[in-house]
This record gives C-alpha cells, sequence and structure tokens, in this order.
C-alpha cells in the first residue's frame, strides 16, 4: 500500500479529489511556499466543525502467568479530545486589463492569486505553532499544549537555559494518523474551497472604482495531537547567547539528541524538526569533529537540505523569536 495512502499529506489528499482540476494545481503552489504542508498529515475529520478523537493517557496492565493460574484483565486509560477547525479566507482580485492582456486569463489570475495563497500559508504556519483558545477563530496550535513543565505533556518540553525577550523554540513532530495530524473538515474537499466571483467592482482606499476578477479562497483546517509523546519542544533559546562552536548558549545539536530520545519510536510516523533561520543557521555552523556524523547538509534545486539523524530539519520563519519563557 502507498505511503500516502497510510499517512498521506493534505497534496495526496488533493489528487484523490474528483470534479475539481485545480485543488491539486493550488496545494502545489502552497507547498511551495510553506514547507509542512509536505510532512504534516491531513485526515478528514467526523465532525462538519473538526474532529472528536481517543488521546491514550495509559498504557493497559499486563502481567506473566503460570500455569492453571490467570491474570485480572486490563484496558487502556484514554479520553476525549474534541478540536475544532478555523477558518482561513481570502480574496484575490487581479485587474480585468491585466488579465486581458495576459495569452491565458485563467493561468495568469492563478499566477497573481500566488500573494494570496503565500499570505494564507503563513498565517496557517503561525497558527500551527501559536494558535490558542483565546483565539477562537483559529485553531489550538502546538504551544499551548505545550507550555507547561508540570503538566503531563511537559515531559516533553527540554529547556535550552535561556531567559528574557529572544527566545525561540525548536520543534520535533513525528507526524502520522495515530501521533499528530491535520484535521479537514467532515465532507468537504481537504478543506479547501476556492470560487471564482468573475468581474467584480472593486473600490479603492481613495474610493475609486475599477473592474476586477476576484476569486474567493477558504481553507478549514485543524490539528489533533492524539499521543503528547510524540511532539518534542526545545524552548527557551536565546538566539542572541548562540555560538557557532556552542562555547556558549544553547548546545543545539546536544539539544537535539536529548530530543530524539524522548520520543518512545520515531518509526511510528513521519519525524521533522521545525525552527526558524537563524536558528537552523547555527545548528548548521555547529559542525564539529564531535557532532558531524549527525548533521548533513545537501541541495536541491532552488533550497538547502538539512538533516539530523537523517531527519528533515524544516527552516520555518513562523517560529518568532521573542517567545514568552517557559518556566
Amino acid at each position: 500500500m502507498a505511503i500516502g495512502t497510510m499517512n498521506p499529506t493534505i497534496l495526496d489528499v488533493a489528487k484523490r479529489m474528483t470534479g475539481d482540476g485545480n485543488l491539486d494545481k493550488i496545494v502545489e503552489m502552497m507547498n511551495q511556499t510553506n514547507e509542512i504542508l509536505t510532512d504534516m498529515t491531513m485526515l478528514e475529520g467526523n465532525l462538519p466543525t473538526g474532529n472528536v478523537s481517543t488521546v491514550r493517557t495509559g498504557l493497559p496492565k499486563v502481567a506473566w502467568r503460570v500455569f492453571n493460574d490467570g491474570v485480572e484483565p486490563s484496558k487502556s486509560a484514554t479520553a476525549q479530545a474534541t478540536d475544532t477547525c478555523g477558518m482561513l479566507e481570502a480574496y484575490a482580485v487581479v485587474d480585468r486589463e491585466l488579465a486581458k492582456i495576459a495569452n491565458n486569463a485563467k493561468e495568469f489570475r492563478l499566477q497573481e492569486d500566488r500573494a494570496f495563497l503565500e499570505a494564507m500559508n503563513q498565517e496557517m504556519a503561525s497558527t500551527l505553532f501559536y494558535g490558542s483558545k483565546a483565539m477562537p477563530e483559529k485553531f489550538v496550535g502546538l504551544t499551548p499544549r505545550y507550555s507547561d513543565k508540570t503538566a503531563k505533556s511537559g515531559e516533553n518540553i527540554i529547556d535550552a537555559g535561556g531567559t528574557g525577550a529572544n527566545l525561540t523554540s525548536i520543534w520535533l513532530v513525528v507526524w502520522s494518523p495515530n501521533t499528530v495530524h491535520g484535521i479537514y473538515p467532515k465532507g468537504s474537499k481537504a478543506g479547501f474551497e476556492m470560487e471564482d466571483d468573475g468581474v467584480v467592482d472593486v473600490t479603492t482606499k481613495e474610493g475609486k472604482k475599477y473592474k476586477a476578477y476576484q476569486t474567493h479562497y477558504q481553507w478549514k483546517n485543524g490539528l489533533t495531537v492524539r499521543d503528547w509523546r510524540y511532539v518534542v519542544r526545545i524552548a527557551n533559546i536565546d538566539v542572541t547567547k548562540l555560538k557557532k562552536d556552542a562555547s556558549a548558549g544553547a548546545d543545539l545539536i546536544d539539544l537535539m539528541i536529548d530530543a530524539e530520545e524522548k520520543v518512545p519510536n520515531l518509526g511510528m510516523g513521519r519525524p521533522v524538526w521545525y525552527m526558524n533561520k537563524t536558528v537552523r543557521g547555527f545548528l548548521r555552523k555547529q559542525l564539529n569533529k564531535g557532532h558531524q556524523y549527525q548533521t548533513a547538509a545537501g541541495q536541491e534545486p532552488g533550497k538547502i537540505v538539512v538533516d539530523f539523524n537523517g531527519i528533515p530539519v524544516r527552516r520555518t520563519d513562523a517560529l518568532i523569536i521573542g517567545e514568552q519563557q517557559v518556566r
């Protein structure tokens, strides 16, 4: 069975959809500016607004037995968790006269819509890490779930020791249907809707009007963490104290090794590292004789590819510098 069938990304889902030839093309365009989409398992929720899942909170008890003796029945401890989808929207507007000049107006409009799709991408990536219940229009991201060392998930928070106003985090996520995955509403086309509104009157800030083609984009998506053990946050990284030889500040490689050991089984899904450009730059510099075998940098056309112990290291600029200290 194909990997995409067992552990599908949003592109895998889009390619299965019929009746909308633009959907997979749009998702491919979005993949180009949001690498998270190439990693994130995406599943249809069981609710029109999101997903109710069974989260395992404890393992069942097992026992050895001898002949003519039995064992006590047991079951795993579980809890019901409800995750809702956020609704992200954009109206893309292209001047009708510009579209007329193009040989293929439809294709021209789609290319012009890239900026709107990229903006949606950036907002989705930001929400994946920082969305909270305090923002009900968004879905709940990873940071609120891994922000308290005293909580159960606090076992998977590693403190890099930084304080002050220049803190950021590194995340290790193992994507799969049984660990952590994205969701889209039941019955939707991967949570995506694109509606061609045709020619409309557009009014500028100065009150001037012109004719333009308008496309309405809507993207409903969310996040489910079914097993908290398959996400690790390395928090409190002070970027101002990072050194390329790790002589001061956070030793990124040592911290990442510690994070890997927190995960019960990296083979349970698609493991990926996420960090911003500043941290990934220092990670690449912290290549010394003692650590070189663990980190590799290669190249694909147009981008640098980095992995750590065989796990991809994604540059995700949605991860800000200026996070609150995790205590």
